[in-house]
């Protein structure tokens, strides 16, 4: 039995200390927000926050993660400033990405409060977006530090 903390909240689990987190979230405790990519930990679509920091649930086990938070996208409040400013910014396309690219920029702002250009394609470079909504991203970013962003991209 393993004991994760997800969300703020205390959960076990009767998974073997290999397993994926990626697997336990989504088929042991049914928060399937978190979506499987690559596999490999590349593309950044199964990104969690440990500890606040950016992680590939998808090559990351279980057994790793005792007594760390772990934060999906379900524990992103839908009015925290990023969820309100991807929505302001119609940043998601299809979507499938975006749980990753969310979480990637709650932990980027947590660290570097207004975040500039680079920085920002710095901290969002492991998550890979096919629809490439990067501006709007980059956008939307911006929007929940507290900056404008005018809709080519530039910041004012």
């Amino acid at each position: 039995m393993i004991t994760l903390s997800i969300n703020g909240k205390a959960v076990q689990v009767n998974v073997a200390a290999d397993t994926p987190l990626l697997w336990v979230l989504r088929d042991h405790l049914q928060l399937i927000g978190t979506k499987f990519g690559c596999g490999k930990g590349l593309c950044g679509s199964c990104t969690v926050l440990v500890n606040g920091k950016p992680l590939r649930s998808c090559i990351t086990p279980v057994g790793e993660l005792q007594g760390k938070p772990v934060t999906t996208i379900e524990g992103i409040p839908e009015n925290h400033p990023v969820m309100l400013a991807w929505l302001a910014e119609e940043v998601s396309q299809c979507g499938y990405c975006q749980p990753g690219q969310i979480l990637s920029a709650v932990a980027l702002l947590a660290e570097t409060s207004k975040p500039d250009d680079v920085a920002i394609d710095r901290a969002m470079s492991g998550n890979l977006c096919r629809c490439g909504t990067y501006g709007r991203i980059r956008r939307a970013i911006h929007v929940a530090s507290g900056k404008k962003a005018d809709k080519g991209g530039k910041n004012q």
